[in-house]
């Protein structure tokens, strides 16, 4: 089977428009989250977010701006600088070498942007003044199809949609294309820009979202007792995927490399986790098994971790249930403490993390783990960020639908 590894990254969060400045700010435990600012919350319950600061301007013009949706925006300025990282220049390839370059990219809810922007026109100013680009500007897959068309990506290109866990699920798709023979290369993570009015109302009327408006810094606290939500975020993670002996042959620089995907489902409510843990448990145990990974080998795990009662907990007793005893050695933090939630996104841009982590030897902690939960009893890597050797890492995502995915990364044997 061919062997999969990680050659490029790239990333958009609160913490900030880069690779580099986001995971320098990890390291430092600092947090992204604040007031929003895009719109108006004067009538919203939850008044805070980890919002992107990024001005399109500096990277799209006058026709551009009106074509792409935030969340597609910011996939094209990640995945330029993926390419970059990875020292890859797509276009200028011949192409039968792109034709072995894919492209598989998730986002939760596309669009959304776009969409409450043109409702609001089509009531105020009739249907004449719906845009003519709302339609490709909007759909789910136009974050893959314009990275694709931006690059000249002619190899298998598509876009997952599984609420937390799309980007995961993307990243899988990615992994198996590569190893199946399908592609050499392939762009892959996870886009999401779903800070609005319309979604901010949703999730916080459905008791989802932290209320700390005081305080919003600490609002953000997986695994703490006193966690009572999650909090919005938004942004981008971009990773380059590559077969091991192409990367080689041109002297990449490599990561890590990706040796295991576990995809499950709990078939138990489409938005409460099923509370035995099973349902995530197994999808450990699948990235374990295709990985060749014994559990005795993993060092840290990059968890969901979104701050919410349920998760948390779910979460640490899934990673018992498989690691055992060894569960109470192993560093767990979320990076969820500091951006916040990003949806669709979070699964990218928690994998370009743990591929730093395995990389650098070094994993950051987790913000706000303040008081300790008797549910909650693992190593959550509370303070500072900690030098350590990473030999085998997973990366969790749990979603809406019951959607459980895990990826094992780690460094090449």
């Amino acid at each position: 089977m061919r062997r999969v590894v990680i050659t490029g990254l790239g990333a958009i969060n609160a913490l900030g428009n880069d690779v580099e400045t986001m995971w320098a700010r990890l390291l430092r435990g600092e947090s992204g989250v604040g007031p929003i600012t895009r719109f108006d919350v004067s009538d919203h319950p939850v008044k805070f977010a980890a919002e992107v600061k990024l001005d399109p301007l500096t990277h799209f013009q006058g026709p551009d701006l009106r074509k792409l949706d935030p969340f597609t925006m910011w996939a094209l300025v990640a995945a330029d600088e993926a390419f970059k990282d990875a020292g890859l220049q797509p276009a200028s390839l011949p192409e039968e070498a792109r034709e072995r370059i894919g492209c598989i990219i998730g986002t939760g809810i596309g669009g959304i942007t776009g969409i409450e922007e043109q409702h609001v026109g089509l009531i105020e100013r009739g249907p004449r003044r719906v845009s003519p680009h709302f339609v490709p500007k909007i759909m789910a897959n136009a974050v893959s199809g314009q990275v694709a068309i931006r690059h000249g990506l002619q190899g298998t290109c598509f876009t997952t949609s599984s609420a937390c866990a799309s980007a995961g699920h993307a990243i899988g798709m990615a992994w198996r294309a590569i190893q199946w023979d399908d592609a050499d290369i392939v762009v892959t993570g996870g886009s999401e820009s779903a800070t609005t009015p319309m979604s901010l109302a949703g999730f916080a009327n459905m008791k989802a979202l932290s209320t700390r408006n005081d305080d919003p810094a600490a609002a953000s606290r997986p695994f703490d007792k006193d966690r009572d939500g999650f909090v919005m975020g938004e942004g981008c993670g971009i990773l380059v995927f590559e077969e091991l002996e192409h990367a080689r042959r041109r002297g990449a620089r490599i990561y890590a490399e990706v040796k295991g995907y576990g995809s499950t489902d709990d078939a138990h409510h489409i938005t409460a986790p099923e509370e035995s843990g099973r349902g995530p448990a197994r999808a450990l145990r699948e990235a374990l098994r295709h990985a060749r990974v014994d559990a005795s080998t993993v060092d840290y795990i990059n968890a969901h971790g979104t701050s919410t009662p349920y998760n948390d907990a779910i979460e640490t007793r899934a990673i018992k249930l498989v690691l055992g005893d060894h569960a109470r050695k192993v560093a767990v933090s979320s990076t969820k403490s500091m951006i916040g939630h990003l949806l669709g996104a979070s699964a990218a841009v928690e994998l370009v993390v743990t591929a730093l982590s395995v990389h650098r030897g070094v994993a950051h902690p987790t913000r706000n783990y303040t008081t300790p939960d008797p549910d909650c009893d693992l190593d959550y890597i509370p303070g500072a960020a900690r030098q350590m050797r990473i030999r085998n890492a997973l990366s969790n995502s749990l979603g809406f639908g019951g959607h459980n995915v895990s990826i094992c990364i780690g460094q090449i044997d």
